[in-house]
């Protein structure tokens, strides 16, 4: 079992009901960095588990769905994206007990 790598995932469903179904699936397994656009860390393990959750949801001759891997996490993956103009704030994960 390898350690994380870094996905860039994009999609484009051409169904309003698919799309929002993958967009769902998609926050289970990364951050949206742009509208259709989700940077996931993910093991080997997780792409394949995620590729089958996919191919499950979309059309295969209408929709689309690129994976881009940036390598492993600890390469430096912050050095490989780059943003113009507005980009999404770093979201801080801390927990809230109440």
């Amino acid at each position: 079992m390898g350690g994380l790598n870094c996905y860039v995932v994009s999609y484009d469903i051409m169904d309003q009901k698919r799309l929002y179904r993958v967009h769902r699936t998609m926050k289970g397994f990364g951050e949206p960095i742009h509208y259709s656009v989700f940077r996931c860390n993910l093991t080997p393990k997780g792409k394949v588990e995620m590729m089958a959750v996919l191919s499950d949801q979309i059309k295969h001759d209408e929709d689309r769905v690129m994976i881009v891997d940036l390598g492993p996490l600890e390469g430096r993956v912050e050095d490989r994206i780059e943003f113009l103009g507005a980009h999404p704030e770093e979201t801080e994960r801390r927990a809230i007990i109440v």
